[in-house]
């Protein structure tokens, strides 16, 4: 059994059959995301597989992310998870190892593999490729097969169904869509929430590029008062499963429930399309503020763990925006911290 690479999948139509039978498929591996980080970004996604001839029965996608003085090999970029698509563990360990070998022959400094927390057993198990665990994170999903009364009455009382409820006597007004109206509605509130947070925004690149990549597997939602947007949020679907992936918000309306009651929208749209789960995704563990809120969904937490090697932490991709975050990017005019977004996310992954 030996592992070797699938260069562009892309295009490769066995990717998309193995997406349709593989349980573990998710947003993250689909043709529409990784084209979308290659146009964005330049990432040049790859598999590394046992499967013999061109049909795939397994296969591990990952991309080069170039640093500012080292690459790594990342599975995948921007996506909050990403499990290997495998049979078994012995599979798991093959295409492990052979991704660290040829992590060492291109000249890559590490590899980080990012499981969901089942598929992570199997890592913990077996200490798999070598990969010891490494960032861990708060990981939220909310069973939506309750009936629509069940799922309310799971919001926290004091928080959640207060919010949405004064977020229906205010009249917010709702929208759901694709448009550069809606998109742009949702990336000013994407700023103004990034700049609270001392960060820039991502490219409105990549927002583009998702739209076009993924069709109807993208939906804008916006929360709105008098026709200023206040809340919003852009969300991922595939199979059963919807993602909540990007959100912003004004604090200066916050008082209103918009981002609760958005919640709420998507929630009850998504049960009568017929989805299952409503994936959360990750938090950080010093995000206090928001693991609660997604606690007060009614969310089930669990955690999330990479997985990477050398075992050691990674620091050095942290230190220049924790330097220059502090009071820089908060005080940058638009154009200036939509440059230094442009500038920072293809080298951070």
């Amino acid at each position: 059994m030996a592992a070797r690479i699938v260069p562009d999948p892309i295009e490769n139509p066995h990717w998309a059959e193995l997406l349709d039978r593989h349980r573990s498929a998710s947003i993250f591996h689909s043709p529409g995301w990784l084209n979308a980080l290659r146009q964005t970004y330049g990432y040049e996604p790859f598999l590394v597989t046992t499967s013999k001839g061109s049909t795939l029965e397994n296969a591990l996608v990952a991309c080069r992310v170039k640093g500012w003085t080292s690459s790594r090999l990342v599975s995948l970029p921007f996506s909050d998870h990403c499990d290997p698509l495998v049979q078994n563990s012995a599979v798991l360990a093959e295409c492990l190892t052979f991704l660290l070998a040829h992590a060492r022959k291109i000249g890559s400094s590490s590899v980080e593999v990012r499981p969901t927390p089942v598929a992570g057993q199997a890592f913990a198990d077996s200490a798999a490729g070598g990969l010891t665990a490494g960032s861990s994170y708060c990981f939220h999903q909310l069973d939506l097969r309750a009936d629509e009364t069940d799922m309310f009455g799971r919001f926290n009382r004091s928080n959640t169904q207060r919010a949405v409820r004064r977020a229906e006597r205010e009249h917010l007004d709702y929208e759901c869509g694709t448009s550069e109206r809606l998109l742009a509605g949702f990336y000013q509130l994407l700023r103004l929430t990034r700049r609270r947070h001392r960060l820039p925004p991502q490219p409105l690149a990549w927002f583009r590029n998702l739209l076009t990549n993924l069709g109807d597997r993208v939906s804008i939602h916006l929360a709105s008062k008098d026709n200023q947007p206040i809340a919003g949020m852009l969300t991922l679907s595939f199979k059963k499963t919807i993602y909540y992936k990007y959100g912003g918000s004004d604090a200066a309306q916050h008082r209103l429930g918009g981002m609760p009651f958005l919640f709420w929208q998507v929630i009850k749209d998504a049960r009568r399309r017929g989805f299952e789960v409503l994936d959360l995704g990750r938090s950080d563990v010093d995000q206090p503020g928001l693991i609660t809120f997604k606690d007060h969904l009614g969310a089930t937490q669990s955690t999330l763990r990479y997985y990477r090697y050398p075992g050691q932490p990674d620091t050095t991709r942290n230190r220049w925006i924790t330097r220059v975050a502090r009071g820089t990017f908060s005080h940058l005019p638009d154009v200036a911290l939509d440059l230094a977004g442009k500038l920072f996310y293809k080298r951070q992954g």
